[in-house]
């Protein structure tokens, strides 16, 4: 599987979106933010998110007792970026890309 695939991948889930869009409104995030927005499993949402860490989407520091979540600064597939070059979440991109691509 590519780089590209696993980030495809991981953006095709609408709860991995959900949860890029919270850390792209803020970053640094810990679990329990997350999950509190979330109507699942404390391990659902941390299975979500090893899924977006994998794929490149999400790094994990360390504070205290606390793991903060983050948005990566590694660039998305060629595919996903918009095409006026307006800055959006990455889910956003992900969803124009999707429908440029159909037309």
């Amino acid at each position: 599987m590519t780089d590209d695939d696993r980030v495809f991948m991981a953006l095709a889930d609408p709860t991995r979106r959900f949860l890029l869009d919270r850390l792209f409104t803020r970053d640094g995030r810990s679990l329990t933010e997350l999950e509190s927005e979330l109507a699942m499993t404390r391990f659902g949402v941390m299975k979500h998110l090893r899924v977006l860490e994998d794929a490149g989407l999400v790094v994990t520091r360390k504070s205290g007792r606390e793991k903060l979540y983050f948005t990566s600064s590694t660039p998305c597939p060629s595919g996903s970026s918009t095409t006026d070059g307006s800055t959006s979440s990455p889910s956003v991109a992900f969803r124009h890309s999707r429908t440029s691509s159909a037309n």
